[in-house]
């Protein structure tokens, strides 16, 4: 049986601030950043469960121009902002759009509130979410809907055998190669490869342009020879 505690990864540069979250989430694992910089760095060695993002962090840094990349690297963990600056315009472009946050919370935080708030985001959020949307997609009766998940469970087979084979490599992959042995495109292998290095499973030196865009990567230097294709 699966006892671990949850993960809390909280981005939250005040010390006294973060006594009161200890003391509330003490049944969750807490994992403390003071910068939206760090959290990023932090998130190749932990997979949270649930993610507390403070807005004025550290070093001048802003939590909610980190939200997108959170979002991007962990699609499926709830995002709660906590901040006592935003306005109301502000925290309504935060709960909105695909990279949107999931709460929004305001300081001083209502302890009782964030503790019934990450209850909530733990039940209702993460893998729980997607299963929904898939059930709500197959209600829908799309003609589309199983090519939708066949794609996606497509994907993310391909990632796992794409990492399977790169994995403790540090030389540029052969894209080439690995789109004619999965039979895809070159800019599907290239979206693999992004994401698998957004979420620090494969070390930046298998593809070194993956910040760019797949239109400037394609116009890159040529791809080492051999690298990737056994």
């Amino acid at each position: 049986m699966n006892t671990r505690a949850p993960t809390v990864l909280v981005i939250e540069d005040d010390d006294d601030q973060y006594e009161l979250y200890e003391e509330t989430l003490a049944p969750y694992n807490l994992v403390r950043t003071r910068t939206g910089s760090d959290a990023l760095a932090c998130l190749r060695r932990i997979q949270p469960d649930v993610v507390i993002l403070d807005h004025v962090l550290e070093e001048g840094e802003r939590g909610l121009d980190f939200l997108p990349e959170f979002r991007e690297l962990l699609p499926h963990v709830p995002v709660i902002i906590v901040s006592g600056v935003l306005d109301i315009e502000e925290q309504l472009q935060a709960l909105q759009g695909p990279r949107r946050a999931h709460y929004c919370l305001p300081k001083p935080v209502d302890l009782r509130q964030l503790r019934r708030t990450v209850e909530e985001a733990l039940r209702e959020c993460g893998p729980s979410e997607v299963v929904r949307q898939f059930e709500a997609l197959e209600r829908s009766r799309r003609i589309d809907a199983q090519e939708l998940l066949s794609r996606s469970t497509d994907r993310l087979s391909r990632q796992n055998r794409i990492l399977s084979r790169l994995r403790g490599q540090n030389q540029r992959a052969n894209i080439s190669a690995l789109a004619r042995e999965f039979r895809v495109s070159r800019r599907t292998i290239m979206r693999d490869l992004q994401e698998l290095i957004r979420r620090g499973q494969l070390p930046e030196a298998v593809y070194p342009e993956w910040r760019r865009s797949i239109e400037e990567s394609e116009a890159g230097p040529p791809e080492a020879g051999s690298a990737g294709a056994s």
